[in-house]
């Protein structure tokens, strides 16, 4: 459906994208990730024709779409802000896109009526853009985007604007939807969890680049280096030099899986592999802070020798703050990844 071929987009003399290749399959839903100037946005607006490439191609069925206008791309974009006519009731707010089309009336009269019903918003033709809650509005958008069937949607940050309950609702919702629809999403988001449960594939962007591509159980339990990982949240990350199923760290000796890379590397531990026991168990550390996080506890530990760990303990077994432990570590959730010193 969509190839990126070694896009390239300069502003001054830095690289906001950087020979950028990506394919998007059809019926695929990819989201783009990466950290404020990762060049997500970019990338994005590159494929919408919003911004023209310094270099490289970008296709749409094997088109090259150098010169081809945002409006003849058969694209549906979405923005953060959701962009509604504030003077138009939600069915003419959907029904744009149509008319600009040329559908016939009764046609375009049943088309809103089967969209507003489909995002959730049944008879909701009439209703004023001003009386819709923020969640209304991003649904209108959504059904706006939809109208016209585009080949693929874009995404921008759809529900940035959202809380997070509402955020989390509607990410599964969005899932179902384009899984019945048979869309095609390109998606740019910062958040994680949003990207994670949406996304059949997750594309992590740094400094123009792609950092790591694949399935969120992928990129989730096997990140490509020590940024991907702290991206992703996870902060156990030291250098290391792994010798057979062991690495050598600021925190000593800590076991690693068999058959890992050997030599210098960057290590991480998951959260869930620093196992707290008594005192005289392995490496003593201090409970500095506690952060519940729902189903668990986030505990930071502050080591004998080392920077902080962070590790997770059941809600009825959180030692106190200012609590002496000792920690060892379960090589099940060690992760040797490539050195980037």
């Amino acid at each position: 459906m969509l190839t990126l071929e070694s896009a390239t987009v300069r502003f001054g003399g830095r690289a906001a994208l950087d020979a950028v290749d990506l394919e998007v399959a059809e019926h695929e839903i990819v989201c783009v990730l990466g950290p404020s100037g990762s060049g997500k946005s970019t990338l994005l607006r590159v494929v919408a024709g919003l911004q023209p490439a310094d270099g490289g191609r970008v296709l749409l069925d094997g088109a090259d779409q150098d010169g081809v206008p945002v409006h003849r791309r058969g694209l549906g974009l979405m923005f953060q802000d959701h962009q509604l006519f504030p003077h138009r009731d939600a069915g003419a707010n959907v029904a744009f896109g149509l008319r600009m089309h040329g559908v016939p009336r009764d046609e375009r009269t049943r088309r809103v009526a089967e969209l507003l019903d489909l995002v959730g918003l049944p008879g909701a033709e009439r209703r004023a853009v001003a009386e819709l809650s923020g969640g209304e509005q991003q649904r209108v958008a959504l059904a706006r985007a939809l109208a016209p069937r585009p080949k693929l949607l874009m995404l921008d940050e759809p529900l940035g604007q959202l809380d997070r309950g509402l955020r989390e609702r509607l990410v599964v919702e969005l899932r179902t939807l384009f899984a019945r629809l048979g869309t095609t999403v390109l998606a740019v988001t910062h958040d994680q969890g949003e990207a994670f449960a949406l996304a059949d594939r997750v594309v992590v962007m740094r400094d123009g680049r792609i950092a790591q591509a694949g399935t969120p159980l992928e990129v989730w339990q096997r990140p490509a280096s020590a940024f991907v990982a702290r991206f992703l949240g996870f902060d156990n990350v030291v250098e290391a030099t792994v010798t057979g199923e062991a690495a050598e760290t600021a925190w000593g000796r800590v076991p690693v899986p068999a058959g890992s890379p050997q030599g210098a590397c960057d290590l991480l531990v998951r959260p869930a592999g620093v196992r707290l026991g008594a005192p005289t168990d392995g490496l003593r550390c201090t409970v500095e802070a506690r952060t519940f996080r729902g189903h668990h506890v986030a505990v930071t530990l502050r080591p004998e020798r080392g920077p902080a760990l962070e590790a997770e303990c059941p809600l009825d077994a959180t030692p106190d703050e200012g609590a002496g432990v000792g920690v060892t570590f379960d090589p099940a959730e060690s992760v040797v990844l490539p050195s980037e010193g």
